[in-house]
């Protein structure tokens, strides 16, 4: 984990208030000039759960239209569209140099008791996070330090070596060591940081000659949309164990979901993606300029 990407993850959730519905807040540096979606994710629940205040974020639909300059400032705008008793719903546009970028729709509610209660799928059978750390490689162990998360990532997968060849399923282990106890929204904006960030990469496993390491350099990728539902409460704090598939790529588009347990096996969270793996069109420079987004 990195201390230093982590603090400023927790900066970007600390959104100022502007004007009534208008937030800003700092961006978390990506290293490729370019805002990232997870960033978006978290801050849509930060600034409806300020609209909502008494219910909690169930869950979050994004269309990313553009890529953000981490150079400029971003205005989040939140219209509340509607809020009962127990279900509400807002709009959040995040706006830069006047044209909307992404666009998340919120849903918001209540705890209300099971009336009936089952998740399917199960959590898979793998290796706690302590037994993977104890058994990493030196070049594994690069990684898991790489992010604002401690990520420990199953079976030893080289997902940016564009030879490792596998089925389209990646594993991995996540916790926000610093996150605050007992704050549903922090864990839910965090949690969704981490789940944007993963797909891409499991796409390109079965492909031969094709690695995460070669994305913004050699080939154009990018999140299109993000889906995103959280079903039990959890600390962001603990160890969540995260399971991607892919279960499409064509067209230069590739699609895959996620489901995401505690460590003891329960469901608290699951997410559908659509993104662009594709080469870069003609006449764009391959070298992660915000201009080769989409």
């Amino acid at each position: 984990m990195s201390e230093e990407r982590l603090a400023g993850l927790r900066a970007s959730l600390d959104l100022a208030e502007i004007s009534p519905g208008l937030y800003r807040a700092p961006h978390v540096g990506e290293g490729r000039g370019v805002v990232f979606g997870g960033q978006l994710l978290g801050q849509a629940i930060v600034a409806t759960t300020r609209t909502h205040p008494t219910k909690r974020v169930k869950s979050v639909q994004t269309v990313f239209a553009k890529g953000l300059k981490v150079s400029d400032p971003v205005d989040i705008h939140v219209e509340n569209i509607y809020e009962g008793r127990n279900i509400g719903s807002a709009r959040v546009d995040f706006i830069q140099d006047g044209r909307t970028c992404a666009t998340c729709l919120v849903l918001t509610d209540v705890a209300e008791p099971d009336l009936i209660s089952h998740q399917v799928p199960q959590m898979p059978d793998v290796a706690t996070p302590e037994k993977i750390a104890q058994n990493l490689s030196d070049k594994a162990a690069q990684w898991v330090e790489a992010g604002p998360h401690d990520t420990i990532i199953v079976d030893d997968v080289d997902f940016l070596d564009p030879e490792t060849v596998r089925e389209p399923n990646l594993q991995l282990w996540i916790r926000f060591p610093d996150a605050p106890s007992n704050d549903a929204t922090m864990s839910r904006a965090l949690l969704s940081y981490a789940t944007d960030g993963w797909l891409i990469a499991t796409s390109m496993l079965p492909h031969r000659g094709i690695g995460q390491s070669m994305a913004h350099v050699s080939i154009s990728t990018g999140v299109l949309t993000h889906s995103l539902a959280f079903h039990n409460e959890f600390e962001a704090g603990q160890w969540l164990l995260i399971d991607h598939v892919s279960q499409f790529a064509g067209g230069g588009r590739v699609y895959g979901r996620g489901h995401v347990y505690t460590r003891d096996g329960l469901l608290v969270s699951s997410f559908v993606q659509e993104s662009l793996v594709r080469n870069f069109p003609t006449g764009q420079d391959p070298k992660g300029k915000e201009s080769t987004i989409f």
